[in-house]
């Protein structure tokens, strides 16, 4: 609408382990199979089949939210095109080095089985011992407790107290590190104790680094299989590395016989038992600790050491931290600007990233290992050199070839797939073509702007940057708005198991609580998990969720990106914008009215002959332009859906459309008003529908189109969204006529205010003390819209020291302006509570404004405009007091009257009754 180039391309990643997940859930609902059962290609072409029967629904649900997608480019990440992007990465970056083979600890998830990277870890704070649900484990796990025992020491030296939170992990300990200037223990230095389960010999190491002296015994056990720290001890001591887990969790033979089979965390009890029995068991206490738990699974994440391909990040960070951070060579600019600082902290210390998953859905990795037929051990992997790389498995023979001339061997293609990542980190260049030099390329990339939630700025921003700067030559988008995170109306995660989750469909078409509970049964949730999803929707959505639209979801949302972080939906904020969007309908109806059927709009608007409320409505509708337009570029869409709002609703609405309302009443009056403001109103309409056509799709397309043809026009465009967007007509703008509109309506404001709730039709007498000569006059010129406006059958314009008749209530515009509005019998008191209210409400905005001029530093400070407005509005307070003062000591006496004609009464009634 702007008349940019645009493109916004539909696009989805495969989510490999959550589909894995999913259809493997199905699997075991539906034939009570596992993936192992029906092997690797059976489960992928389940997989498929799920993908293209669900797969759609994210794209559906945006088609019906009315996103401007170019469809005929829609794109997955698993589709032909993207394969091959990835495959050609991945090959890239492993022949500059940076794509590498290597044994090392990995976050392990023994329900998926397969490595997760450190950012699909969520971490559980827990203070005090704490019991857990862990898939797989009928009974809840204990966490948050410290486990004291003893390594009995070799040559008769005694033993040597450890502690840990993880006690099944003792099972692979290869040694106790202490600190080297620690007096307890430096007779142990070169000792070693003796694994009482296997008479392992743990050598005694001393550690600076680990180790702190004062913390606990001093004594460290070290597991360099199973615990980051201990890795690093393990690496610098030379340790030996002994992996006690089998990839689904259990004990392996490295275990030990007597704990072999056993889960691990009923290994936890059997060892703990084992150790009272032997007598080295020292006590338990309760103990802080973050507790890895992965996204995905909710299982405990276990560190396993396992040989894994790595992305080398060093140089790439870099280059994307810089990208965003150095103010000389800004090329990346994020929204909001506080998580720069997040980009920061992370890029600054980032780690390698490990993108292989032992999963089946995914993108195979592009590499082969080779088996020489003079290997002893034919297994894959058992020697780390045996890898070659390829685009394919004729290039992967070639290079094998290359390696090793002349020799006989065979290939197998690695049997893990790349974190899917790694693929949609790529997408900014695989969707536009890339390794092709296309034409798309060519005109797109870099790309302008990436809007994402801020939940994934290092899952997808910053590899998309990574990547992009390495391959494509530049960054992939100039700009990242970061929008604020759905939650439901509590503030709490959307979840399947709170059943608190809100389908887009579900606003738009609305649904039962029956339907609601329908689509939980058709989940994938165990029983219990069910029962309490249902008992969250009878909870949230008693009545089931009414049928809003998309116009009302999609206003709400935008509406509520104030509010950086996380959105708080509350689906009766939605219906609120339904109900809007019906009064947007009838406002409209009505003014289609007063065009009618043979109205054809002037090419040419000659704003100096309309009248006031015309030329009114014009310049206000420039400012609301203005500030949509700006708001947009600075990525505020909350102001600018406050901007258009506004306009639309209390300028519009209610005040130009019944301003102009009695205009239409008599044939015979107002002939040239009644032109002017079918002009106005025309433009309004067509610019009005325009400018809120981005937050509102379907029902400005539906109006537009209903709306007559301007004359002179050769050609109209066929829909609304290719239309010019509004901008600011610099002659429509008229600032007197919006400050004396201001003026008056304030004064309809508080005459409406006046009005007796019983009654709000009878039209009443007014009267207005105006204190200034520039204020009678405006009064006195928009009289007829003040009378419109306020419903009134009179309007009196009085000075300042004429006298108000009796019975008129009275309310302050500001310094220069009270409103009287007739009412008959005046309830004293009452009248008397509403100015101690106004008064208490105005000398708290004196007080407030006051402290903050008094403030030191404030003259130095303030602007010298800021201050000069201040200063004005304090003598405004003061003079608005003064005036509240006088109406005061009025209604005191009018009180007083009141009561002596009372007393009066009654004593004449009793005199009256004597005689």
């Amino acid at each position: 609408m702007s008349g940019y180039n645009t493109l916004w391309v539909p696009g989805m990643d495969h989510a490999g382990i959550a589909t894995q997940v999913v259809v493997e859930k199905k699997l075991m609902r539906e034939k009570k199979l596992t993936r192992h059962d029906i092997g690797r290609e059976k489960f992928v072409s389940e997989v498929w089949k799920w993908k293209n029967d669900y797969g759609g629904t994210i794209l559906n649900q945006e088609r019906r939210l009315g996103a401007s997608l170019d469809w005929s480019r829609e794109c997955f990440t698993m589709d032909e095109r993207r394969s091959k992007a990835v495959t050609e990465a991945f090959v890239r970056l492993y022949q500059e080095g940076l794509i590498y083979r290597d044994q090392r600890l990995v976050n392990w998830d023994c329900t998926l089985r397969t490595a997760i990277s450190d950012i699909e870890v969520d971490h559980k704070e827990i203070k005090e011992e704490t019991l857990i649900k862990v898939p797989g484990y009928e009974s809840p796990v204990q966490f948050g407790v410290l486990t004291s025992f003893a390594y009995p020491l070799g040559g008769g030296l005694g033993e040597i107290v450890v502690a840990t939170t993880r006690i099944e992990t003792m099972l692979g300990d290869t040694a106790i590190a202490i600190h080297s200037k620690d007096a307890r223990y430096t007779h142990l230095h070169g000792k070693f104790a003796i694994h009482p389960f296997n008479n392992r010999k743990l050598p005694i190491i001393c550690d600076d680094i680990l180790v702190d002296p004062k913390f606990g015994t001093g004594a460290v056990k070290i597991t360099p299989a199973h615990d980051p720290n201990d890795f690093d001890v393990g690496k610098r001591h030379n340790l030996e590395f002994i992996n006690i887990f089998t990839d689904d969790g259990k004990i392996n033979s490295n275990g030990g016989v007597e704990f072999e089979g056993m889960p691990r965390f009923r290994a936890r009890v059997a060892v703990l038992e084992a150790l009272q029995a032997k007598g080295l068991y020292r006590g338990t206490q309760k103990n802080d600790m973050n507790l890895g738990i992965c996204s995905r699974s909710n299982d405990v994440v276990e560190p396993m050491v396992k040989p894994q391909w790595f992305v080398d990040c060093n140089s790439m960070a870099k280059a994307a931290l810089d990208a965003v951070m150095d103010k000389d060579n800004k090329k990346i600019e994020i929204i909001p600007e506080q998580y720069e600082h997040e980009w920061k902290r992370w890029l600054e210390n980032i780690r390698d990233w490990c993108i292989s998953r032992q999963l089946w859905w995914g993108h195979r990795i592009p590499a082969w290992y080779v088996t020489l037929e003079e290997d002893q051990l034919k297994h894959i992997g058992s020697y780390k050199d045996h890898w070659v790389v390829g685009r394919n498995e004729e290039e992967a023979i070639s290079e094998a070839n290359y390696k090793y001339p002349g020799k006989k061997f065979e290939i197998a293609q690695d049997p893990d797939v790349l974190d899917t990542w790694f693929s949609s980190g790529l997408f900014p260049l695989s969707v536009l073509g890339w390794p092709d030099d296309t034409p798309d390329f060519n005109t797109f990339y870099p790309t302008s702007v990436l809007e994402t939630g801020h939940d994934i700025l290092f899952f997808w921003v910053a590899r998309m940057v990574m990547l992009g700067m390495k391959l494509g030559g530049d960054v992939p988008f100039t700009k990242v708005y970061l929008h604020p995170m759905i939650r439901d109306a509590h503030g709490r995660k959307m979840s399947k198991s709170l059943g608190n989750v809100i389908d887009p469909l579900e606003v738009i078409n609305g649904i039962s609580l029956e339907g609601l509970h329908k689509r939980l049964e058709e989940g994938n949730l165990d029983p219990n998990e069910l029962v309490m999803a249902k008992q969250g929707q009878e909870k949230d959505f008693p009545n089931g969720i009414s049928e809003c639209g998309a116009d009302a979801l999609r206003f709400a949302l935008i509406s509520y990106t104030a509010q950086s972080d996380k959105i708080n939906l509350d689906v009766l904020r939605v219906v609120g914008y339904r109900q809007w969007c019906n009064k947007l309908w009838n406002a409209i109806r009505f003014a289609m009215s007063k065009l009618g059927d043979d109205y054809s709009p002037p090419s040419v608007i000659v704003v100096d002959q309309m009248p006031s409320i015309c030329k009114w409505i014009l310049s206000v509708l420039n400012k609301a332009v203005m500030r949509t337009v700006s708001s947009f570029e600075a990525y505020k869409f909350s102001d600018a859906s406050t901007a258009v709002y506004s306009w639309w609703q209390f300028q519009l609405c209610d005040v130009f459309i019944e301003a102009i309302k009695p205009y239409f009443f008599v044939e015979s009056e107002y002939k040239c008003e009644r032109a002017a403001s079918r002009d106005a109103l025309w433009v309004c309409l067509d610019t009005g529908l325009r400018l809120l056509h981005p937050f509102m799709p379907f029902v400005t397309e539906e109006l537009w189109q209903r709306l007559p043809q301007a004359e002179g026009t050769t050609q109209r465009k066929e829909s609304i969204m290719i239309s010019e967007y509004p901008s600011v007509v610099e002659a429509w703008t008229n600032e007197t006529i919006e400050s004396d509109m201001d003026i008056v309506l304030g004064a309809v404001r508080k005459l409406r205010s006046l009005r007796p709730t019983s009654d709000k039709n009878e039209r009443r007498p007014a009267c207005a003390l105006c204190r200034t000569e520039d204020v009678s006059n405006v009064i006195r010129s928009y009289e007829f819209e003040i009378v419109t406006l306020a419903s009134l059958s009179s309007i009196k314009v009085l000075r300042e020291d004429d006298t108000p008749p009796a019975g008129y209530a009275f309310d302050v515009v500001n310094e220069k302006l009270s409103m009287y509005l007739h009412r008959g019998t005046l309830n004293a008191e009452a009248e008397r509570d509403k100015l101690r209210k106004k008064k208490e409400e105005i000398e708290r905005l004196q007080s407030g404004l006051a402290q903050i001029t008094s403030a030191a530093g404030y003259k130095d400070k303030a602007p010298q405009n800021v201050q000069e407005d201040d200063i004005r509005r304090l003598n405004a307070y003061m003079e608005e007091l003064k005036i509240i003062g006088e109406e005061e000591t009025k209604l005191e006496q009018l009180i007083k009257e009141q009561i002596e004609r009372i007393i009066f009464v009654i004593l004449r009634r009793r005199h009256s009754s004597v005689i």
